[in-house]
């Protein structure tokens, strides 16, 4: 029996909601501002906002909330209830257009970067109707933007929604140069994005001072097993997950989330699921929904999901692969080459656009995935490297040789799959192979985006990636819209692109250490952490681009600037307070305690028997207090290096602040753990302070 279709969306107020419940012409009306962005009239607003509180209390809403996105990265909201007073003194269910509209959240509250001050609390939230409203927690969550009282972005939405219609406006241009797109009003970019999490047993994670304040485990020495074996990767799923999995697709896809595929990741606890592709707005606005759901599914199966992008150390960490495409209003896929994508002239304009933007931009693109919880894993066998690339695979990389060098492509027919077994079906080889190591790869009709992490927003890969894409295709049309022999002019654009970007695409092995040398000899950045990158953001190049379009202002990306400064300063300050809180409290009273056990064993030994050997029980003794005198003088250091960056944070400095963490406090950090998690391999079980990593990454069975 199908029990999908009746709930999907059930808890949205969609298209098919709207439909039945608006007359006609408010319908027709709203459909104009949400399909060709023409600007919502006051009174469409009254109508819709009565339909939609009507809907609600229906489905036992009681209260409503602008549901926005705020620099913190997670959502936000404040809740009122529908209710009125009246005269009589009893209450009436109201909800006004200009309620629908607009909210005031305080604003001084929220990071802003300096753009508001403490006692500048005036905010306001605006109506996004693009993104469908829904009821969540018996809330109407309406999705909004959010702005400072003098206009500046305060969050991840508005810069999105500016930058999909400046990719809209300029890929736009761009088409109405090539016979066949009369009909094209505008342009989306599309985005599927994965997400990878963790599942560990909530009793365990609970015992854990370092995963509840910080997401990821600051000590742990490395299980018997891991992911040595590759048997967790795609293997059967285990019953308690298979029933949280179970129960998220439910939630999910009665808030209209396209939930498709899901499976076991790596890592041992590790997992993914995968949505079919959205609207850049739709798909940002559903991954944040999609990571608040697992985590509330998760307590309900006495689970905890862990979204940090490297909760352990020596397994592969989490990322969210950013699926990436264009499409017209007409249902055309912009990237699909087609049958022959070297005659294809308008799919290879819009591919040397994208080539040209991740070459020159390629800076913006390594910032829009910085945070502390990335850096631990770019470049590692999980993730792609800190340099940023583009692998097109060996067809599309032939075919750009092949304009570059002036002769014929020489088309190869579609290969058989040669298995060798007579009773499987035959089916056609793809045309290339995929490459997991690749930052930004091509997969057929889309682009790849791999390095984004698994606890961030996506919104700001995409704002960056929309942007960069825009601005190339601005050029473009520039040039174009002038020319007087289109055919020849176009040729030689995409030449000209061919010949001075090619040093962004690489099908090579990304993890390989001459792929760094030559990534360096061809000018390519390696911005390895996220301190080295933040400050490209304010390149003169890149501060112009997003002026031009008007996706950020100066004054928005300075604040963006200070923000992410700011935030990876405290993340780590975090973590070395919990360290030093851990080191103090439990690992050295328990080694003293194992020590005092040590020593009592050898007294007693000596004392029943003069000649029995205490060789174990001495060598031990030694190794323990070798490595307690380490940790301490280690935690010591720590304490220092703490104070000393508190002090520099002090100055106002973020920048600055940032990087001391990463050189100096960070690095004692590692100093640290290095001995703490070599006295847990030789301390006993009952003796040691937290559940082990064998115990977290098989806690659920």
């Amino acid at each position: 029996m199908d029990e999908v279709t009746p709930i999907f969306g059930e808890n949205v107020f969609n298209e098919t909601v709207m439909k039945a419940r608006l007359p006609k012409e408010t319908y027709k009306q709203l459909m104009k501002t949400i399909e060709g962005g023409e600007k919502l009239d006051a009174s469409v607003a009254t109508v819709v906002a009565n339909a939609m509180k009507d809907w609600a209390i229906e489905k036992g809403a009681t209260h409503f909330t602008h549901w926005f996105q705020p620099l913190t990265g997670i959502t936000a909201e404040k809740h009122d209830s529908f209710i009125t007073p009246t005269s009589d003194g009893k209450v009436i269910m109201e909800f006004s257009g200009k309620e629908l509209v607009q909210g005031e959240p305080d604003a001084s509250s929220f990071p802003s970067g300096g753009i508001r001050a403490t006692f500048e609390a005036r905010g306001y939230t605006a109506w996004d109707p693009t993104s469908y409203a829904f009821i969540k927690d018996g809330t109407l969550c309406i999705p909004t933007a959010f702005c400072s009282y003098t206009g500046e972005a305060l969050d991840k939405k508005t810069p999105l929604l500016r930058s999909m219609q400046a990719i809209s406006k300029q890929a736009v241009r761009v088409l109405k140069l090539f016979e066949g797109n009369e009909a094209v009003t505008s342009v989306k970019t599309t985005v599927g994005p994965e997400q990878e999490y963790f599942l560990v047993d909530k009793s365990v994670y609970d015992k854990r001072e370092d995963l509840i304040y910080t997401g990821r485990t600051l000590f742990g020495a490395k299980a018997p097993k891991g992911q040595e074996l590759e048997d967790h990767y795609f293997g059967m799923i285990k019953p308690r997950v298979q029933e949280f999995m179970k129960d998220l697709n439910k939630e999910l896809w009665k808030l209209g989330i396209l939930a498709k595929t899901e499976h076991n990741e790596v890592a041992p606890a590790q997992h993914e699921l995968a949505p079919i592709f959205s609207t850049t707005n739709l798909a940002c606005d559903h991954n944040q929904l999609t990571m608040e759901m697992m985590r509330k599914v998760a307590s309900r199966h006495g689970m905890v999901c862990l979204l940090h992008e490297k909760p352990f150390a020596g397994v592969n960490g989490s990322g969210k692969h950013n699926n990436w495409s264009i499409s017209t209003n007409t249902g055309k896929n912009l990237l699909d080459p087609g049958a022959t994508p070297d005659q294809n002239a308008q799919f290879l304009l819009f591919l040397c656009a994208i080539i040209k933007a991740v070459d020159e931009y390629q800076d913006l693109l390594r910032i829009s995935v910085a945070s502390a919880g990335n850096d631990h894993r770019l470049g590692a066998n999980e993730a792609p490297p800190a340099i940023i690339s583009i692998f097109l695979g060996d067809e599309l990389s032939a075919i750009l040789d092949s304009i570059e060098k002036g002769v014929p492509y020489g088309k190869h027919e579609k290969e058989k799959m040669q298995i060798g077994v007579t009773v499987l079906p035959d089916f056609n080889k793809d045309a290339t192979d995929r490459n997991r190591t690749s930052p930004f790869a091509f997969t057929g009709n889309k682009f790849e985006f791999r390095m984004l992490g698994s606890n961030e927003s996506i919104a700001c890969a995409n704002v960056f990636l929309n942007t960069v894409v825009a601005e190339e295709l601005s050029q473009f049309a520039d040039i174009l819209e002038k020319s007087k022999d289109f055919k020849n002019d176009l040729h030689d654009l995409i030449l000209k692109t061919i010949k001075e970007h090619k040093r962004i695409i690489f099908n090579g092995n990304g993890y390989d250490d001459s792929w760094v040398k030559e990534a360096e000899k061809r000018g390519l950045f390696n911005l390895k952490s996220t301190p080295e990158a933040l400050p490209h953001i304010l390149d003169e190049k890149n501060v112009k681009v997003f002026e031009k379009f008007g996706v950020y202002s100066k004054v928005e990306l300075t604040s963006r600037f200070e923000i992410h400064n700011e935030n990876y300063s405290k993340i780590i300050n975090i973590e070395a307070e919990t360290m030093l809180e851990m080191a103090k409290k439990d690992i050295l009273p328990a080694a003293s305690k194992y020590a005092n056990k040590l020593a009592e064993t050898i007294g007693l030994k000596k004392a029943a028997c003069a000649e029995c050997d205490t060789t174990y029980e001495s060598s031990m003794l030694k190794k323990v207090s070798t490595l307690t005198s380490c940790i301490y003088s280690k935690t010591e250091k720590l304490g220092q290096e703490v104070m000393e960056a508190k002090k520099i944070a002090d100055s106002g400095e973020s920048s600055k602040t940032a990087f001391f963490y990463r050189e100096h406090v960070f690095a004692a950090m590692n100093e640290l753990r290095l001995c703490a998690d070599e006295l847990e391999t030789i301390t006993p079980k009952e003796l040691w302070p937290f559940p082990s990593y064998g115990d977290l990454l098989f806690s659920v069975r």
